[in-house]
């Protein structure tokens, strides 16, 4: 006998299938990369209410399913009804219709109007928007234009839950249904049935994986040359992730036939590397012999990118600007006597070759003085009549320029006024920027493209200071161009590394310093009364202590020593997955941070609670709502009816439509990562073994120099070791510092 609520013997070796009806009342658990569920059902006739758990397409409070599986015994949650395939139903009682209308499911229509609707209409409601929608006008307080609004999300579901039929009729279950229908409209199906893998390409959070599901179940073969050549692409673009600008020809050989192999094909390299041979003939993938005459395998706009930002980098050193240095160093003398001030000899030789170059790069680590370094290399350009533009890669970065030059500061997409209709930049060589001097801060998060674009948009003479740490994490995107550019010791270059003595007495600055020379930090045991500014709270080696001793620095230390755990703390982690990864810490910080509240409006997507007062994070470049990878907002309002959020970035609201909530999540803990280019009062840093994956000496290194006043470190001290003595990671594959050398001796490579 199966298991049921009101029998919960043992289930049999091979479950009966049964079917089931009943209203969702509530989502307990919701993944929308797999749309994998656990909901809570309510059943006629039964009072307790059902637990089902299955994959589903787009799953709201208020349907009516019909669902058919099995029932299961869970060891710690009591019996499940496992969901094999399901159908909606309409509503058939008033309860019901009035929980599916103010669900969100319809735009413009929130609990509120869902109740007046019903109250109106009674059973018939879903008729009337069916067929008679203009009848909605008897209901008090809906206008025509909401009227139209209503009608417009009507016709929309229908036409998004055809998408999501075929999609589950091929073997997919997604919650990516409303944007595909969003991205083709009425040709959703007919796109995806001719071009499965162009999902891949065009909907962002769809990849190769699930492209590939959908084309196997449609019957594309598995040795077709259009799954072959998707596959190559994805294996390149999943290198750009990782940072590379290309694989080598053995590796990407490697890597296309591990992802294309199935139970009943496996790839052969023969067949791969024709692939790559007619891809390279058509210029869809570009190859290249390296000096040791292995090949490199670049998707062409990454070569390009490349070998001409090393030529226009090459270009600009040609030309140099027209020198007097003893007026340079006659204003330095003045500058620093009326300021009562004084340069250190490397700060002197910085000062001194930004004067005149057209290209020069200014590193270091904390306390070094590379802030004073800048500003006062603004005050010399200023004096010399130079019309001067600052910029950052982030927000928080410009944010913080601005603030020590006294200058405003935009961020590079700003300044160089990206188009989201041209999806470019208006600012190129064509029209390029007209200051003659640009300052560019925390330059090692610039990754190639954005290098290639700034810099090609630089008036032919205009001179460039790139500011940045190059031990820090290497950029999010691909490439490594400071290091590169340092690296290839063509470009002018100023290193600060005496450390002053205000900034000594930090013991954040000295830890950051210890762990860079590869030392284990000296970081004080955390004590009531603290007389240090970077802390090490010990006392357990598993995750489940990092929780709970993050939550107690939040509840009591934090507060007890002026800060705000809303606005002055930021948890940083080494990775998104595990206890004291990002995903859960977030859970558990929204609770003791921002928690519910009859007042705080709420949205339930993908798995995460989104909460008016929450701090949130941009997960991918935005370019039509301009706002890019990284940005940290607050949450303003949230519009049920309308379906819309609004985020808070530094001066300006942008407004997010509930179908795009996949592009941001919570930021109370954020990677260390995602924080390159931000800095904050307090951070707080979970460090477990559990990370080894991730441990590295610049991870720990750039996590801790987030911090301005207060660093704790949480967790194991064998840990921080492994970090320590981790630099072994593998190397990013660019040639762009090949390239600098080659372009200055006008041997450039060639393509095969």
């Amino acid at each position: 006998m199966s298991a049921t609520p009101d029998n919960q013997q043992q289930i049999n070796a091979t479950p009966r299938q049964e079917t089931i009806t009943g209203v969702v009342e509530r989502l307990t658990f919701y993944s929308q990369e797999s749309g994998y569920t656990v909901a809570r059902l309510q059943r006629p006739r039964t009072r307790n209410l059902t637990t089902i758990v299955g994959s589903f397409a787009n799953i709201q409070p208020g349907q009516t399913l019909q669902l058919t599986g099995f029932w299961r015994e869970h060891p710690q949650y009591g019996p499940q009804f496992q969901v094999n395939s399901y159908k909606e139903s309409k509503p058939s009682t008033l309860t019901g219709i009035e929980k599916y209308l103010g669900s969100g499911l319809i735009k413009g229509v929130g609990p509120v109007t869902a109740k007046r609707i019903v109250t109106h209409f009674g059973l018939e409601t879903l008729d009337i928007i069916e067929h008679h929608i203009e009848r909605l006008s008897e209901v008090n307080g809906i206008a025509k234009k909401r009227i139209t609004m209503i009608q417009k999300a009507w016709e929309t579901q229908k036409a998004i839950k055809e998408v999501m039929i075929f999609l589950q009729s091929h073997g997919v279950s997604t919650t990516y249904a409303v944007k595909i229908y969003k991205k083709y409209s009425d040709t959703a199906i007919a796109i995806v049935t001719n071009n499965p893998y162009q999902l891949a390409s065009d909907i962002y959070g769809i990849g190769f994986l699930t492209a590939d599901k959908i084309a196997r179940n449609l019957g594309v073969a598995p040795d077709s040359e259009f799954r072959y050549r998707a596959g190559m692409t994805h294996v390149l673009s999943e290198a750009a992730e990782d940072g590379h600008c290309y694989l080598p020809q053995p590796e990407l050989i490697q890597n296309v036939s591990q992802l294309l192999k199935t139970e009943s094909h496996q790839p052969q390299e023969s067949t791969i590397t024709q692939i790559i041979q007619d891809m390279s003939k058509l210029d869809e993938l570009i190859r290249e012999r390296a000096p040791d005459q292995e090949l490199l395998c670049y998707k062409p706009t990454f070569f390009h990118t490349e070998q001409n930002l090393a030529t226009i980098i090459q270009h600009r050193l040609n030309h140099q600007v027209n020198r007097d240095m003893p007026r340079v160093q006659n204003w330095i003398a003045r500058f620093t006597s009326s300021r009562k001030i004084q340069l250190s000899p490397q700060q002197q030789q910085a000062v001194e070759t930004a004067a005149y170059s057209k290209f020069m790069i200014l590193t270091g680590g904390p306390g070094c003085g590379k802030t004073f370094c800048t500003r006062t290399i603004v005050e010399l350009w200023k004096a010399m009549g130079k019309s001067i533009a600052l910029a950052a890669p982030t927000g928080r970065a410009a944010q913080r320029l601005g603030e020590m030059t006294g200058l405003e500061a935009l961020t590079i997409h700003r300044l160089l006024e990206f188009d989201p209709k041209t999806m470019g930049f208006k600012r190129d060589k064509d029209n390029p920027l007209p200051q003659k001097a640009v300052i560019v801060d925390e330059a090692s998060m610039l990754d190639l493209f954005l290098a290639h674009s700034l810099i090609k948009a630089l008036a032919p003479d205009s001179q460039l200071l790139m500011v940045g740490d190059s031990d820090q994490l290497e950029p999010v995107g691909p490439g490594r161009v400071l290091c590169d550019l340092i690296n290839s010791g063509i470009v002018p270059i100023v290193r600060l590394n005496q450390v002053f003595r205000q900034a000594a007495t930090s013991a954040i600055v000295s830890a950051a310093h210890q762990i860079n020379r590869g030392y284990f930090p000296t970081i004080e045991p955390i004590s009531d009364i603290p007389e240090t500014d970077c802390l090490w709270h010990g006392g357990g080696h598993q995750p489940e202590h990092g929780v709970q001793a993050i939550s107690e620095l939040i509840n009591d230390f934090i507060p007890e020593r002026g800060f705000n755990p809303s606005t002055d703390v930021q948890v940083l982690c080494p990775m998104s997955r595990g206890l004291v990864g990002t995903r859960n810490l977030n859970n558990v910080l929204q609770e003791l941070i921002n928690p519910p509240h009859p007042e705080k409006v709420e949205v339930s997507r993908g798995g995460n609670i989104f909460r008016v007062g929450d701090r949130i994070i941009q997960l991918t470049n935005d370019y039509q709502r301009e706002v890019f990878n990284g940005d940290v907002g607050f949450i303003n309002t949230i519009d049920t009816e309308e379906q819309e959020l609004v985020v808070h970035y530094q001066g300006r609201d942008v407004i997010y439509d509930f179908a795009d909530l996949n592009e941001i999540t919570l930021a109370w803990a954020v990677t260390v990562h995602k924080s390159q280019g931000s800095e904050y009062p307090v951070v707080l840093f979970p460090m477990y073994t559990t990370h080894f994956v991730m441990l590295s000496r610049n991870l720990l290194y750039t996590g801790l120099t987030r911090a301005k006043k207060l660093a704790i470190i949480i967790g194991s001290k064998k840990a921080i070791g492994m970090a320590v003595r981790s630099v072994n990671q593998k190397p990013r594959y660019t040639q762009l510092q090949q390239r600098l050398i080659k372009a200055s001796t006008e041997q450039f490579s060639y393509k095969t």
